[in-house]
């Protein structure tokens, strides 16, 4: 699957590759050295835990990369009056009678959690690119799926404190 990536989320990819190939990966070498230097390695357990961790390493930047070798770039900017990526969003859950505020990011931020949306989840592909006022269908599967009313758009930009989806 190709992941949909913004300008900032290609950019924070590309410094944490950065990061983890010259800060990361060194500590992970020396880590290993380290203990393989306490002796029998059958029985050593930091070496294990060292291998492991520079391995862990190594797959996330192989991860990474790929990621940004099938990228598919997407814009977000939007009208004011249009929900777009980075919009922090105000629906009316007509089942529950609430008001939930959920902020729809790409795929590799999405954290349910925290309140962020990913836009291939059926929440964010049923609101993205509607107004204010705007009556949505969630379709969630085959047999299932409710309305919302889109209350409010708040035009967040990006926050610099999200973080990448870990895998």
């Amino acid at each position: 699957m190709r992941d949909k990536l913004t300008k900032s989320d290609v950019k924070k990819i590309e410094e944490e590759i950065e990061y983890r190939k010259l800060v990361v990966r060194k500590e992970a070498i020396e880590a290993v050295k380290e203990a393989r230097a306490h002796g029998d390695l059958s029985e050593n357990f930091e070496y294990h835990a060292a291998k492991k961790d520079k391995n862990k390493n190594e797959s996330r930047i192989r991860y990474l990369e790929r990621m940004l070798k099938t990228a598919i770039i997407v814009d977000d900017s939007s009208k004011d009056d249009e929900v777009g990526i980075n919009n922090t969003v105000e629906l009316y859950m007509e089942d529950d009678d609430e008001i939930e505020t959920y902020r729809l990011v790409t795929s590799v931020r999405g954290s349910s959690i925290q309140g962020l949306i990913s836009i291939d989840s059926p929440l964010g592909k049923a609101i993205l690119g509607h107004k204010l006022n705007d009556r949505v269908y969630i379709q969630v599967n085959n047999n299932f799926g409710y309305y919302a009313i889109i209350k409010k758009i708040i035009n967040t930009q990006n926050d610099e404190n999200d973080e990448l989806r870990k895998f």
